[in-house]
């Protein structure tokens, strides 16, 4: 190697979600990681440890898929409640719902350009959504079971996805079709993605086994079998050299792809490891698993900036340019045994026992606390409270030091909201008992439901009114009609009279 290596360490972990957390992203725009759990609510944690986390409520079942837009300006969430949520990371809590499929949502991804959601289902399918028009695409059809994930390539041009059907299959986003299928899995493939540069791609199974493949060549070019257990999830180093894995053995193990061999085996999750995923930078992963914990940890093993590994490595890492459609041809999978001799390495990381974030939930039944400066009520503008989210720092600096408990942090957060009118959730303030804020939720949902009827009976009555005047149309020509018949008559009556009375003279003589 060409860099010198360092352990990882841990640099924080995050406690806020009550069950499982199954997925995990990092904002390329914004020092925030975004969490999504198995208690149906979504997470977006700054990394500044002064600064809020923000809980976001809307699904009604598991969270299995989270991901930031390449903007860094939306957040997309899938889950067990055949649902897709485009989210707007502010205090608002306002999302787009995409009534995605007919079974559990397993995956859910932006293309690269930001332009495109893919989906993949529990229906067997795999769906294309356009994030602008806020509308379905098209879908493909051919997997035999369960879609357990699906991604874009770098370039747009392909999907991977895969599934229970023990196949990972290569799609042409223009013509639609399955250009390719490898079959070499000995269980479910649960997860498959592309690499920085679009020329492999890897795939993990249930079947404790990790393998990359040449999309260009369609050869198998490295097989891992590193844990004990089935593989979950799995994320590429931006340079494209590193690999890190979660399993259900409990473990998140570090590949180094250049050396093809296991250099780092990380014991941090009490049960399996379900999420884990790379900044954008490389500098940071994250981890996340049934322990309700999200663990974030500092790279340190690739020293040197990824862009020069990259470049010094370009002749293994990249030996001819990204794939085109026309290099790509359907062949018969090759059989490749796993590499023996991998070095397995367990350091010893130290907790950082930082504390837990004040979280702030969104999406609940909100209490706006308004205050009458100079005879009027002051409401924080929207654009402001979206900085709040997006922008940590801000925050941090307008409300001085961090608390570091519950009681602390949401007596001053209601001060804060006093003073600028910011919106927070009832649970927050201190005043309301809890039996009381519950009443008040139930309430709000029966006038939610109450809303939804009215809705509903005003559709109908616009309804009816459209076919009442449909009907006084047609009725209004009909009369018109008849009308106009009843004149012609007339008409040919009064001329049969005239001819009448003009041929009774010549009878006579």
């Amino acid at each position: 190697m060409a860099s010198v290596m360092e352990d990882p360490t841990l640099e924080r972990h995050f406690k806020g979600h009550k069950d499982a957390v199954t997925c995990a992203d990092f904002n390329s725009k914004h020092k925030q990681l975004a969490s999504g759990s198995a208690d149906k609510t979504l997470m977006i944690w700054n990394l500044n440890p002064k600064a809020r986390a923000f809980r976001f409520f809307g699904h009604k079942d598991v969270i299995t898929g989270v991901q930031f837009s390449p903007a860094g300006d939306l957040v997309v969430s899938a889950s067990q409640d055949k649902t897709v949520r485009l989210w707007t990371p502010s205090i608002k809590g306002e999302s787009m719902v995409f009534k995605a499929h007919t079974a559990t949502v397993r995956s859910v991804s932006f293309s690269h350009d930001g332009q495109r959601l893919v989906t993949a289902s529990d229906d067997k399918s795999v769906k294309v959504w356009s994030v602008h028009r806020q509308r379905f695409v098209y879908s493909l059809n051919q997997h035999t079971n369960w879609v357990r994930c699906a991604r874009f390539s770098p370039d747009g041009r392909l999907i991977a996805s895969c599934g229970d059907d023990r196949t990972v299959r290569l799609w042409d986003t223009s013509t639609k079709q399955c250009i390719n299928c490898f079959t070499e899995y000995g269980g479910s493939a649960t997860f498959v993605d592309f690499n920085t540069s679009g020329t492999c791609i890897a795939s993990s199974g249930a079947d404790n086994t990790l393998k990359i493949w040449d999309i260009r060549t369609n050869k198998l070019l490295q097989h891992y079998q590193v844990h004990s257990a089935g593989i979950n999830c799995f994320s590429f180093h931006p340079s494209g050299n590193y690999m890190i894995s979660g399993s259900s053995d409990s473990t998140v193990k570090i590949l180094d792809l250049l050396e093809g061999r296991l250099i780092y085996t990380l014991h941090g999750h009490k049960g399996p490891v379900l999420a884990v995923a790379f900044s954008r930078g490389g500098d940071f992963f994250a981890s996340g698993g049934c322990d309700a914990q999200v663990l974030m940890w500092k790279t340190n093993f690739d020293s040197f900036d990824y862009r020069d590994v990259l470049s010094r490595h370009s002749q293994r890492v990249s030996p001819d340019p990204p794939p085109h459609l026309t290099d790509i041809y359907p062949r018969g999978p090759h059989l490749h045994s796993a590499q023996s001799g991998a070095i397995e390495i367990s350091p010893m990381v130290a907790d950082t026992q930082t504390t837990a974030p004040a979280v702030i939930e969104v999406g609940q039944t909100l209490y706006t606390a308004t205050t009458a400066v100079n005879g009027h009520a002051n409401n924080l503008p929207a654009r402001r409270i979206a900085s709040t989210i997006l922008n940590p720092n801000e925050d941090c600096h307008s409300s001085g030091q961090g608390s570091t408990s519950g009681s602390q942090s949401g007596q001053m957060g209601g001060r804060r909201g006093e003073e600028q009118g910011m919106t927070y959730p009832l649970e927050m303030r201190s005043d309301l008992p809890m039996n009381f804020s519950s009443t008040l939720e139930r309430i709000v949902q029966q006038l939610d439901v109450l809303t939804q009827t009215v809705s509903v009976l005003e559709e109908r009555l616009t309804l009816t009114e459209d076919k009442l005047k449909e009907c006084l149309f047609n009725q209004s020509q009909i009369l018109l009609q008849v009308r106009g018949e009843e004149k012609d008559r007339r008409r040919e009556r009064v001329e049969e009279e005239r001819e009448g009375e003009s041929g009774s003279p010549v009878a006579s003589a």
